[in-house]
């Protein structure tokens, strides 16, 4: 299955890649490798997550503490967003929501 990654979703990836980054070097480069490979995963698994928000599967990382929220439509699996879990669940929401 193709898997297309958003805009907003790509955003995301930068804001997280420079959190760590800043923490320490070489840390963001990790955390993108790790959260690609959780995204590539998406080929085989795609679909089998569960609902939040009620239109979003969502994909846990397994290395950072992020989450990776896609639809499938058309054959093709769209990354809408990849988020840190630590943010106010009411904050999450607010910005699925923004992503109609």
């Amino acid at each position: 299955m193709r898997i297309s990654i958003q805009p907003s979703a790509l955003r995301d990836l930068r804001e997280g890649f420079l959190f760590y980054e800043w923490q320490e070097a070489g840390l963001g480069s990790y955390f993108l490798d790790s959260l690609f490979l959780d995204i590539n995963s998406l080929e085989l698994y795609a679909g089998i997550h569960p609902l939040r928000f009620g239109r979003f599967h969502r994909l846990l990382a397994k290395r950072f503490p992020y989450a990776a929220y896609y639809q499938v439509a058309e054959g093709e699996v769209r990354v809408r967003a990849v988020l840190d879990l630590r943010r106010d669940p009411k904050w999450i929401a607010r910005k699925l929501r923004g992503l109609a």
